[in-house]
């Protein structure tokens, strides 16, 4: 498998080498290509990244990402969005379930959850029309037939293999693409025959604060499904904890949740554990299931142990949890 590695910025060039100590410790037969794209980038050169850096990505099976610093300029274009548009990664999947050991963390739910936001990754207001003038700026929000339909279809496909049960989320109350995308949603959990609820937006993030685990797929829009993702992430205990995959018809990115945090960047305190289970929804994506299975295994080994890092309310440095997610794959292979 060759796999395009972008470390990024910030605690990108510290947590995704740590994940590709863990891809080698499984064994896998992969062939890694770098590509630097990114604020850094940007710096030096003048762009973020390139059409020959979107190549190298075509040329690879999936793509491993860090995170990127988006600088405070108006003429920056997002390097994330632009690779999930060129590369059509229309299904952003997020699971949040907590890890068995966080439930000291200032607010945890006292019921377990398993959760996964299955977010449109293409269109709404994330779509890049946009028009700023002196006095007024405008985004535009796009929401098609075509967008709609495959999301869906994603998020009943997952439910299949879990609870059959989706929850629409929307503001259809006032917006008409709301409306549009929520019968569409409705349409395509008929005809697959799963099971659906709908809920708004405003009392979809009141209800997951209260009751996470009445949540199994949750299918939303763009900008929808990026706020509430890191909802259920405080309510799972970090950022640091939470992997996502970007899936489309021909490739795939994974990638932690979190940011490049230029706060701590350099300080090798950054939690790796999310890079290291986007690894692991790699590694079930390519068919490697029980590779996938021994990283969980790892991850959940090493927290029950107690080893945490600040986030999680510890002093393990990044290097220490990567090294003993590694030693325990060795262990029992």
């Amino acid at each position: 498998m060759k796999i395009a590695v972008i470390e990024g910025d910030g605690i990108g060039k510290e947590v995704i080498p740590a994940a590709v100590d863990v891809l080698n410790a499984v064994n896998l037969d992969f062939e890694s290509v770098p590509v630097e794209v990114g604020s850094g980038k940007w710096e030096r050169t003048g762009l973020a990244m390139d059409d020959a850096d979107l190549e190298l990505m075509r040329s690879c099976d999936c793509i491993l990402f860090g995170a990127i610093t988006t600088p405070n300029d108006p003429n920056y274009q997002s390097v994330l969005l632009r690779i999930r548009q060129e590369l059509d990664l229309y299904a952003n999947i997020r699971p949040f379930r907590p890890l068995g050991i966080t439930m000291d963390i200032p607010y945890h739910p006292l019921e377990p959850f398993d959760i996964i936001i299955v977010r449109e990754n293409t269109e709404g207001l994330y779509a890049g029309i946009e028009d700023v003038t002196q006095n007024r700026a405008c985004s535009t929000r796009v929401v098609t037939r075509k967008g709609c339909l495959r999301i869906a279809k994603t998020a009943c496909k997952l439910a299949k293999g879990r609870g059959n049960s989706i929850t629409i989320v929307h503001k259809a109350n006032i917006l008409k693409s709301c409306g549009f995308f929520r019968e569409l949603c409705i349409e395509v959990a008929n005809e697959n025959s799963v099971c659906y609820n709908e809920m708004l937006v405003d009392a979809m993030a009141y209800s997951l604060v209260l009751n996470p685990e009445r949540y199994d797929v949750v299918v939303t829009t763009n900008l929808f499904g990026d706020i509430l993702s890191d909802l259920c992430a405080a309510l799972v205990g970090s950022l640091g904890l939470c992997p996502s995959a970007n899936i489309g018809d021909k490739y795939a990115l994974f990638e932690p949740v979190h940011g490049s945090a230029p706060d701590i960047a350099g300080k090798g305190i950054a939690n790796p554990l999310a890079a290291i289970l986007s690894v692991k929804m790699m590694l079930e994506w390519a068919g490697e299931f029980e590779k996938a299975g021994l990283v969980q295994s790892a991850v959940d080994d090493v927290l029950h142990k107690g080893l945490r890092t600040a986030d999680l309310g510890g002093s393990a440095s990044t290097n220490d949890i990567a090294k003993a997610i590694v030693e325990y794959i060795r262990s029992v292979q």
